[in-house]
């Protein structure tokens, strides 16, 4: 399955990227497992991306939980929370 993974904020400042296309072999998966799939490459994304890091997800343009099913060709979008002031 083709995504493209999108990283805003500290995320994308811990890892010096802000977009990336990927290859997963798999039909679907829950947003939960591709975050820890992504974790899982190198330990720079192991801590932008660990499970016990408040981060927020979207997956195309729209607000979801760790539990939504991604399927092939989706956008997803990795940030931590904001605050305002």
């Amino acid at each position: 399955m083709k995504l493209t993974i999108k990283y805003f904020a500290s995320i994308r400042e811990q890892l010096a990227i802000d977009e990336e296309t990927i290859e997963i072999d798999a039909r679907e998966l829950t947003v939960d497992a591709l975050r820890g799939t992504l974790a899982a490459r190198d330990a720079r994304s192991a801590d932008a991306l660990r499970m016990d890091r408040p981060v927020r997800a979207a997956v195309n343009l729209e607000m979801v939980t760790g539990e939504f099913v991604v399927r092939e060709d989706s956008e997803v979008a990795f940030f931590p929370p904001v605050t305002g002031g």
